[in-house]
């Protein structure tokens, strides 16, 4: 089965930024719904951005002004550039694609690590 391949995780100082990929073969992103969730240890997974195939966009409370998702169609990615992390956002973030045949393909997960 195609799943969707996140990257860019890693450990970050607070205050800094870090970039995450989602790519997934087979599928053309620019028809897809794009979700990134943030799952906190020993906590439920949430969704902090979205994008739909249409480009609208939304993001949850706590990351609003901080993250950013974007969609490179030339790349067949999409992306969650993150700023101003904090301790708070650390976790596993999942990228969840929503294809036009429908369903939901999630990946694997990439582990953000915000700590001083």
């Amino acid at each position: 089965q195609v799943r969707p391949v996140e990257s860019g995780g890693g450990l970050v100082q607070p205050g800094g930024s870090l970039t995450l990929s989602c790519e997934v073969s087979s599928i053309d992103l620019r028809f897809s719904g794009i979700g990134w969730y943030w799952q906190p240890p020993g906590k439920q997974r949430e969704r902090v951005a979205f994008i739909s195939s249409l480009g609208t966009i939304s993001y949850a409370d706590s990351v609003k002004g901080r993250f950013t998702i974007s969609r490179d169609n030339a790349k067949n990615t999409v992306y969650l550039r993150m700023n101003s992390l904090k301790l708070e956002d650390t976790g596993v973030y999942y990228c969840d694609v929503r294809p036009p045949s429908g369903g939901d393909l999630w990946g694997q997960g990439t582990q953000v690590t915000v700590s001083s």
